[in-house]
């Protein structure tokens, strides 16, 4: 399998990073073989949906996706609490990494930002391997669950964005967005034994509704002010 993580990066001078929580990892539907005559197998091979999805038995209801919280879950029930918050705070630092790799290359413009869409794998060592970065992730959604997580994705985006100008701009957390890098390493706003809430509980409703509730209390105090 590998993931799709999806990073938002609202500048690049300084580089500041959105990561967001959920996300989810795609599978093959058919068991892994190294064999010779497997070799030219896409439907082995790869997990893109646009092939899974062209393999005999394929079931459009349940997709070859699991959700980034269950996948973790599951390996921490495999490997334990430490070795996942190793592995996960290994992939926040690929992902930083790759992009101070192109800063210096990338054009800068304070009305532009990119989402991308990290495709990473793991090996049986837990090592974390980035296998691509999209810069124009497919948004479709192929059930239920992916089409909940990519409208709220693409909610939370815009919400970081903050075209209406709604925030104080020192927010760490925004929908399920959590800020890790702005200039330098950002620490969550409330103490957490994680390093990294990547596949993490994704609270983004109370989060916007706190943020909602914030918003009207600072415009009332304008008003009588």
């Amino acid at each position: 399998f590998d993931m799709r993580i999806y990073v938002l990066v609202t500048s690049y001078m300084p580089l500041t990073v959105w990561l967001y929580r959920s996300g989810f990892a795609r599978f093959s539907a058919f068991r892994y073989t190294d064999t010779k005559s497997a070799l030219k197998d896409t439907h082995l091979h790869l997990t893109n949906v646009a092939i899974q999805k062209s393999a005999p038995g394929y079931d459009r209801e349940a997709g070859c996706k699991w959700l980034l919280d269950s996948l973790k879950r599951y390996l921490v029930a495999q490997h334990g609490q430490d070795s996942i918050n190793d592995l996960f705070r290994d992939i926040n630092l690929l992902i930083l990494r790759s992009l101070q790799a192109v800063q210096k290359v990338m054009m800068h413009d304070k009305h532009c930002f990119e989402l991308y869409g990290y495709d990473v794998m793991i090996d049986d060592s837990l090592k974390s391997w980035l296998i691509e970065v999209n810069a124009s992730p497919s948004l479709t959604a192929d059930t239920a669950s992916d089409h909940e997580l990519k409208c709220g994705l693409l909610d939370d985006m815009l919400d970081v964005l903050d075209l209406e100008e709604k925030r104080t701009g020192s927010e760490v957390q925004v929908g399920g967005f959590d800020l890790i890098f702005n200039g330098n390493h950002v620490k969550p706003a409330r103490p957490s034994s994680m390093h990294s809430f990547l596949g993490a509980f994704n609270d983004r409703v109370p989060v916007r509704s706190r943020a909602q509730r914030e918003l009207i209390k600072q415009r009332a105090l304008q008003k009588t002010s």
